[in-house]
């Protein structure tokens, strides 16, 4: 049987536009959205085909109402039951991945490895849910295009929107990767407060519509505190399913150390971020292991673990964009795989990850209440468990006390984004925030 579904000629306040429809960009309203019964391509129909044996129906248009679905793009209007193909007969149940921040350059990077199946794996095929802005619109369509040019068999559908409703519903992941950098002029608690709303409106847009289960990963910085404003405004999600990317810090720490070592980064094992993903953050070379050994049996050179390597890897984002011109972006998206690759693959016996999580119940003495990186492992299923089996002395512990109190400060500029009361800003001092970085 096969339907097709067209849509009448009506308007809806989400801003979406198609590049076949792209002439009316000059004479519809930026605010609205017209969709039109196309006349050569069924740009806005959706056609679903199920395929059954010995029973062929004649298409039969059906109406309707524009608000009761999202809009698909190109070729991504037409879904297919997988079950009826001969080479999908192997594939898993699809899985819907939603995007913040999609138009731009790390989510460039991303969404390219997600389609081709390096992340989630040759046989699982995804539908891509696109979140942008009104600005950014184009610029997705942009995107869109690009995935519909590289004819990736495993990506069954893209959506894209600036409705967060829309994006979100039933998603199963969320990389929440959009967020404003600091520009000239910005106060550090200013870029708090207007970050914090953009992830309160998405962590509200997440427990309306989203799976259950849905899994978040927030890089938009600073990505620790706006985690905890996303998680604290999603109270029917579990706050265990909350990530703060600090993964990138991770695979940075591990690289130095393997240079210093003059050995490969695979080499580098038990590698902990400690705390918020600023300038604060404490790479862990005292658990850390290279080739199975303790990093201090390895690089002798103390001093230079305490002051040099820590600092490299604190100010690494901050070099980058002397050099560059702009924060990571490929690197990022590295990350980013790394990290859900973590949660889906079972963690290597004796190994660990960093991920910046909840940490009420915490077995190490942290603050409880905030989002703060520290040393996991997964059975692959999705979910982790915290390693207990970590040493500290008191250059560890000072550490991790000055990245705590950085949190503590940052949670309570934002305490009413967080339903906890007003917000009393006195952040300590002037570190760099993670989007400088």
């Amino acid at each position: 049987m096969a339907v097709t579904q067209f849509k009448n000629p009506t308007c809806s306040k989400t801003q979406l536009y198609s590049s076949q429809l792209s002439f009316l960009s000059k004479t519809v309203p930026r605010r609205h959205h017209c969709t039109f019964a196309p006349l050569h391509r069924t740009q806005h129909a959706r056609i679903s085909c199920s395929v059954a044996p010995n029973q062929v129906q004649v298409p039969a248009a059906q109406f309707q109402d524009p608000k009761s679905k999202p809009d698909c793009y190109g070729v991504f209007c037409l879904t297919y039951d997988l079950k009826a193909e001969e080479e999908t007969k192997s594939w898993k149940k699809l899985i819907n991945i939603a995007v913040s921040g999609a138009a731009g350059m790390i989510s460039n990077h991303l969404l390219f490895k997600l389609a081709s199946g390096e992340v989630f794996g040759p046989n699982q095929p995804i539908a891509l849910k696109l979140l942008g802005s009104e600005r950014s619109i184009q610029a997705l369509e942009g995107v869109a295009m690009e995935l519909e040019d590289s004819l990736f068999p495993l990506l069954r559908e893209v959506i894209i929107s600036i409705d967060p409703y829309e994006v979100f519903q039933d998603a199963e992941w969320a990389l929440l990767i959009g967020a404003k950098p600091r520009g000239p002029g910005i106060e550090r608690a200013a870029l708090l407060d207007i970050n914090g709303q953009i992830f309160a409106e998405q962590g509200q847009a997440l427990n309306a519509v989203a799976s259950r289960n849905v899994k978040v990963i927030v890089v938009g910085n600073p990505c620790n505190t706006n985690a905890l404003i996303c998680l604290k405004n999603a109270p029917n999600i579990p706050a265990k399913n909350f990530h703060a990317l600090t993964r990138l810090d991770e695979n940075r720490a591990k690289c130095q150390l393997a240079l210093k070592a003059g050995v490969f980064y695979d080499k580098v094992s038990n590698m902990t971020i400690w705390g918020n993903h600023s300038t604060t953050q404490v790479p862990d070379f005292l658990n850390a292991r290279i080739d199975g050994l303790p990093v201090k049996e390895v690089i002798k050179d103390h001093k230079w673990l305490e002051e040099e390597f820590t600092e490299k890897v604190q100010k690494r984002g901050g070099v980058l964009i002397q050099k560059w011109g702009r924060s990571s972006a490929a690197s990022t998206s590295v990350s980013i795989v790394d990290a859900i690759r973590s949660l889906i693959t079972p963690t290597p016996k004796g190994d660990w990850f960093s991920t910046g999580v909840y940490t009420s119940g915490n077995p190490y003495g942290i603050a409880e209440d905030i989002v703060f990186s520290m040393p996991c492992r997964s059975k692959g299923d999705g979910d982790y468990e915290l390693v207990k089996d970590v040493i500290f002395d008191d250059y560890l512990r000072q550490k991790l006390a000055k990245t705590e109190a950085e949190l503590l400060a940052e949670k309570k500029c934002v305490a009413h984004l967080t339903g906890e009361g007003i917000a009393v800003c006195e952040l300590p001092g002037d570190t760099m925030l993670p989007g400088e970085m």
